[in-house]
């Protein structure tokens, strides 16, 4: 039979089904929609006046060198950026969890609570702040080169955001280095969930840390690797914070240059909005594109768990 409308079904609708729809669409896919249109024009973002011209402002950016590098570079580190600090913060994790000693209640090591403080002040730091801060290490007057050469590693002042070898990977070890603490502190809590009865089973049945790690931890906090790497390859598509705190003009040959800086410089320096709207368009794509592609690849190696999880 159907439900009947009474005040309580129609109020209960309009406050948690209606109102939060109203708001999506007003806040998220209206703006979307006026961004697509934007990019089909050549406003300039000081005017009024605004010329439609179809999609030659996609046909312009695939045919701009500078623009496909930076996708690249965006690409690059949508890649690498989640997979280090994902392995790196879950290594971590099992430490404090698991990798106590071998025998009596399963524990993570001696002072653990000491390592989670410690591995998470990165992130409550500002982006901009660590950027800057690490800019100045990073110099060839600065930290790094002075505690290479205590150690007698002689790098001739070498500039490390300033060739073009070194300026990603240096740029990308900022980038985990400060995201790592929150993760694991996710990971961890992830893990406290899963019940105490399970890995002590495991170790009964002689399995050890690594194998309780890989068959145990990594099955049961599957859904909160695929959210973290999802989050971190965002994060990593956008990254302007850090890209402009580092190197602001995009490093050597544009070696560091992201699709975000690039926009925010076609659309505040050269006034050509409509292009640059473009550039976020396909910015937006490449990002639902690439949680779409998370989401497909762990379902395919893990498959869907009795509840019709991912």
């Amino acid at each position: 039979m159907p439900r009947k409308l009474t005040f309580d079904y129609v109020s209960f609708l309009l406050v948690f089904l209606g109102l939060p729809l109203a708001l999506f669409l007003a806040f998220v896919i209206s703006p979307f929609i006026q961004a697509l249109y934007y990019s089909m024009t050549n406003w300039t973002g000081f005017s009024p006046n605004m010329q439609f011209i179809g999609l030659d402002n996609f046909v312009r950016l695939f045919n701009d060198s500078t623009f496909m590098q930076a996708m690249g570079n965006n690409i690059l580190l949508a890649i690498v950026v989640p997979l280090i600090t994902i392995v790196i913060a879950l290594v971590f994790a099992s430490m404090i969890t698991v990798g106590g000693a071998s025998h009596g209640q399963v524990r993570g090591l001696r002072g653990s609570s000491f390592y989670r403080v410690v591995s998470f002040f990165p992130y409550v730091i500002p982006a901009i702040v660590i950027a800057i801060l690490w800019s100045m290490i990073y110099t060839p007057s600065g930290l790094l080169n002075g505690v290479l050469g205590v150690f007698g590693i002689d790098t001739n002042q070498f500039a490390w955001l300033g060739e073009q070898s070194t300026a990603m990977g240096a740029t990308i070890f900022v980038i985990v280095w400060s995201m790592v603490g929150f993760y694991m502190i996710l990971f961890v809590a992830a893990i406290k969930g899963i019940p105490a009865e399970t890995l002590e089973a495991a170790r009964i049945d002689g399995a050890g840390r690594f194998r309780t790690v890989t068959s145990i931890l990594l099955p049961q906090i599957r859904d909160n690797v695929q959210t973290a790497y999802i989050y971190l390859g965002i994060m990593a598509l956008d990254a302007f914070v850090y890209m402009a705190g580092l190197n602001s003009t995009g490093g050597p040959s544009n070696s560091t240059l992201v699709m975000s800086q690039y926009l925010f410089r076609t659309a505040f320096e050269k006034g050509q909005f409509g292009l640059a709207t473009a550039m976020g368009v396909v910015l937006a794509v490449i990002t639902l594109l690439f949680a779409a592609l998370v989401i497909g690849v762990f379902r395919l190696i893990g498959g869907k768990d009795e509840g019709g999880r991912a």
